[in-house]
């Protein structure tokens, strides 16, 4: 059996095929065994998400009763369970670097973009030693990306370039599952990494990694996660998309204005300590920001060219089809 096939047969064994929105699940007639009598159920859709701060308005599922569906959160460890997930259709949405989800639209994946997760969020950190105190000193090291199709591979190549190190000749850069990451760095398996909020925070609370670039002073006010939803879910049944999508921005507007609550309530879906979490989160103000969460064409174009132009990617897709933007205007009122 081969990686694909194993994260494949991995994946569906976790999130369950017979799972997600059925459409006899709401109460239609024709199932052997159910009464016409019976109350009517609700359709559960399922979000894969990653315990990363860019995923905090999943915090949605705790503060907001759904009336058009359950909501079922599903953590995944890595970007390419999660990928597989989607694709095989195991879970009807989830939050995705842009990249992966432009390139599961380019293969074919039924799925649209209709709210952004956040924005800025990540951070470069290296290990905690004397000889690395510049991006400069990176030359030469081995650095860890959460995958070739990130935001993160963007960032990284952009502030290489520009201090005149070449990315393809002077590092080394280790795809890594983000949760590996600061075990990665105390280890000395790596000496530096990028990839989203906390696992920066947390190598700074405990001691073995120093921040050298925030995301945000690479590209102010980027976009990095977006949640990507089914078609199928948003033709079949809109008014659940555009609830969820309320949900989540309720929880944007909450984070931003209560960050140590929402620290707390973090606990749930991120399993990270609650003073890294409230770190991320005002360490400094904007090291992450969940407001302006609307997809637009800009955002989505920037980061399109970013990946042609650092050989990411060869082709472009039509983004036209790929963002659905209608319910976050409608959720934040725009």
């Amino acid at each position: 059996m081969n990686r694909r096939d194993f994260i494949k047969k991995s994946v569906y064994m976790a999130v369950g095929l017979a799972g997600g929105l059925t459409l006899a699940g709401c109460g239609s007639s024709g199932q052997t065994g159910v009464s016409s009598t019976q109350p009517k159920t609700k359709p559960t859709v399922k979000v894969g998400y990653l315990p990363i701060t860019d995923h905090l308005t999943m915090i949605a599922h705790g503060q907001t009763e759904f009336r058009q569906f359950a909501l079922e959160p599903v953590k995944f460890s890595g970007w390419a369970e999660l990928a597989e997930a989607l694709k095989g259709g195991a879970i009807q949405g989830a939050f995705a670097l842009t990249p992966i989800g432009m390139s599961l639209k380019q293969k074919g994946v039924p799925v649209k973009a209709v709210f952004l997760g956040h924005r800025n969020g990540s951070v470069l950190t290296a290990k905690n030693v004397p000889e690395l105190t510049r991006i400069e000193d990176l030359r030469g090291k081995t650095i860890a990306i959460p995958s070739k199709f990130s935001t993160h591979n963007i960032l990284i190549q952009k502030v290489l370039t520009e201090k005149g190190i070449n990315p393809n000749t002077d590092v080394k850069f280790l795809d890594m599952s983000p949760p590996e990451m600061v075990n990665a760095l105390s280890t000395g398996k790596i000496d530096a990494f990028i990839v989203a909020e906390p696992f920066g925070g947390q190598a700074e609370i405990q001691k073995v990694g120093k921040v050298l670039v925030l995301s945000k002073d690479i590209w102010h006010d980027h976009i990095c996660c977006v949640l990507n939803v089914q078609e199928e879910l948003i033709q079949k049944n809109p008014e659940a998309v555009e609830e969820l999508v309320g949900g989540l921005a309720k929880a944007a507007k909450f984070i931003d204005g209560n960050p140590q609550e929402a620290a707390k309530l973090s606990l749930k879906y991120l399993g990270q300590k609650q003073e890294v979490i409230e770190h991320v989160l005002t360490n400094p103000k904007g090291r992450i920001t969940f407001d302006n969460l609307v997809p637009n064409l800009k955002d989505f174009t920037a980061t399109q060219d970013y990946l042609v132009q650092f050989g990411i990617t060869k082709d472009k897709i039509d983004l036209t089809q790929y963002i659905d933007d209608r319910f976050a205007r409608k959720a934040f009122g725009v």
